[in-house]
């Protein structure tokens, strides 16, 4: 047909209005009841409901897997396997190297998994090198499990903070030659979604003898992935974890994705049923088959099938539609936000130097972090995050000097909690579902807190917690929703 749009689009204009909780509502403080504007993604997506049907159907047939001799768990293992199997295309894993398997929640438990078994694979390479910008779960892991922890700059320009420095890496692995074990980066930020090169540091790792370990929870969802490059094997991924509930499905476990010539020297890290082949009073003997062996226990099953469609989904639309998409519409925040008196944005907000993702991060100067996400949920129901975001380091790297400025103005036995307050940022994220309406309304709220500073200012307190609370209006979630009211609905 003349005009019909490219497939990929057809089905991306369609996917993205239809996610749970995109239309759900809240009374604000004008007592108006509108619907909420969900730019908090990068703390976790909303649920892709393609994804949550394909789970409501698999449940009709749900059984645990390792066994084919009835007719559900026949099919729950042939669609567990394809559930890896799919996550590994998803990745551009080349199977024949590669294993995935799934593990605990988020991305947390996956790289805690990886750093203790390198560690123990390699222990005359005892130091782990990654970026300033790392979440903690890409970074704690290493500090708790390896003898010494590097942290690498990022490039800088003019004050803002960009992608991980290459130059700084090389030269820190050069030092450390022969006692690096593995560089762990983030694949894209999730303070400033800065994107980060991870194919070309991967090949800077190689080249000293160091492994290579991508945290995607950020990269998943929002950018093309290549763990096997066929004409530069240099710059192959050796280890990538991301996190379920981050990529449109809530409730699915982390992956790891990881050459299998590296799990294999090594005992499995959990042990349990399904991950052996026999066991004898006296001993026990693990399978050589991947994932079995790197999956005890009975695994969240479900929460696998409904991933692995959701990436399904991703790859039918096409990553490379959504991040020009999502690049467009980062670009047209970015370029709304910096207009705005007093607004201040973290990171190189110059995309064609810098790519950018997912986040935003900025602060109104003369206002608390909090209180402003407060304000953009009280009065305009646009629901972001506020604070350091699991990246302290990162994130007083470049709010020092503002910090500093505060210090100066404040009685000493007051710096406590002005510290607490102030140490941190507002952060707007966005996901396949959001649109040039959201960032609107990101701008007029924006617009309108950053110049009634003071009335905003004298509408809230401070709680025992230190969160901001305002004086007059309260929400009371119990009336929204409430697990002991549903259960006595559906069951009376």
């Amino acid at each position: 047909m003349n005009g019909a749009l490219p497939k990929g689009r057809q089905l991306f204009q369609k996917i993205r209005g239809d996610f749970i909780g995109l239309n759900t509502q809240y009374r604000v403080v004008s007592g108006e009841t509108s619907t909420r504007v969900y730019l908090d993604s990068t703390a976790t997506t909303l649920m892709m409901k393609v994804a949550h049907d394909v789970m409501e159907d698999f449940y009709k047939h749900y059984a645990n897997t390792h066994s084919v001799l009835h007719f559900g768990a026949k099919i729950s293992t042939k669609e567990y396997a394809w559930a890896h199997r799919r996550i590994l295309a998803f990745m551009k894993a080349d199977p024949e190297v590669y294993t995935c398997f799934f593990t605990g929640s988020g991305t947390t438990a996956g790289m805690n998994r990886l750093a203790r078994v390198l560690r123990d694979i390699r222990p005359d390479k005892n130091v782990a090198v990654v970026s300033i910008m790392e979440h903690h779960s890409n970074d704690l892991p290493h500090r708790k499990h390896m003898k010494e922890v590097d942290h690498i700059p990022l490039n800088s320009r003019d004050g803002k903070l960009g992608c991980v420095c290459l130059e700084s890496l090389e030269k820190t692995l050069q030092k450390k030659e022969g006692r690096v074990n593995y560089v762990a980066m983030t694949g894209v930020s999730n303070v400033t979604g800065i994107v980060n090169p991870i194919n070309e540091a991967a090949e800077v790792a190689h080249r000293y003898g160091a492994l290579f370990i991508v945290d995607g929870a950020q990269l998943a969802a929002h950018v093309p992935v290549t763990m096997s490059v066929p004409d530069n094997p240099e710059q192959n991924i050796d280890a990538l974890v991301f996190s379920g509930h981050k990529t449109y499905v809530p409730g699915s476990p982390g992956a790891v994705i990881v050459r299998k010539d590296l799990m294999e020297q090594i005992e499995p890290e959990e042990v349990g049923g399904g991950m052996v082949e026999d066991v004898f009073v006296d001993r026990y003997v693990v399978k050589e088959a991947f994932p079995d062996r790197e999956e005890a226990g009975t695994p969240n099953i479900p929460g696998a099938v409904g991933l692995a469609a959701a990436v399904d989904v991703l790859d039918r639309i096409s990553m490379e539609l959504l991040r020009d998409e999502e690049t467009q519409l980062i670009n047209s925040a970015l370029d709304q936000l910096m207009k705005i008196e007093d607004v201040v944005i973290y990171g190189e907000t110059d995309t064609e130097l810098c790519d950018r993702v997912a986040s935003i991060s900025f602060n109104i100067t003369g206002l608390d972090h909090g209180l402003v996400a407060a304000a953009l949920n009280d009065y305009f129901n646009v629901a972001v995050r506020n604070d350091c975001f699991c990246a302290h380091p990162y994130v007083k790297e470049m709010i020092m000097d503002d910090l500093l400025d505060y210090v100066e103005l404040v009685d000493m036995e007051d710096i406590e909690q002005v510290y607490q307050l102030k140490r941190g940022m507002v952060r707007a994220s966005f996901a396949l579902y959001s649109t040039e309406e959201d960032v609107a309304a990101l701008i007029l709220a924006v617009k309108d807190i950053a110049s009634r500073k003071d009335y905003y200012q004298s509408q809230y307190g401070v709680d025992s917690g230190e969160n901001y609370v305002h004086k007059s209006f309260c929400f009371d979630h119990t009336q929204m929703f409430s697990v002991e009211d549903s259960i006595s609905v559906l069951v009376s």
